[in-house]
Order: structure tokens, then C-alpha cells, then sequence
């Protein structure tokens, strides 16, 4: 787990066409739901383990 304040830069960089049901409502928990779309989410276990899930549709940069 990372220090307190640190936060991920999530991309979505694929469609969301075509998935099953269950990665379209990760993207969607995570407040991704269109191409290029970018979210700053706080660096907590449960977050990653939904961006491990979809890891295929997003890109992950780390910031603090």
C-alpha cells in the first residue's frame, strides 16, 4: 500500500465494446467511461485491484 496522499493517474485507452458485463462496471466504478478519459483515484488495495482487472483498457502512471 502507498504513503498517505499518493494517487494514480488512470487512462482508459480501449473500448469498452464487446467486454463482458463485469470489466464495463469496473470502468465505470472507477469513473471511466469514455476513450482518453483520465481520473486521479487514490493509491488504495481496492482500487488496485479493480485496475488489475481491467488492466487490457487502461493505462496506469503513479503521482504523489
Amino acid at each position: 500500500m502507498a504513503k498517505k496522499g499518493e494517487t494514480l493517474k488512470v487512462t482508459q485507452v480501449r473500448s469498452a465494446i464487446g467486454r463482458p458485463r463485469r470489466q464495463r462496471q469496473v470502468l465505470t466504478g472507477l469513473g471511466l467511461n469514455k476513450m482518453n478519459r483520465t481520473r486521479e483515484l487514490e493509491d488504495t488495495p481496492s482500487v488496485r485491484g479493480m485496475i488489475n482487472k481491467i488492466q487490457h483498457l487502461v493505462r496506469v502512471e503513479e503521482s504523489g
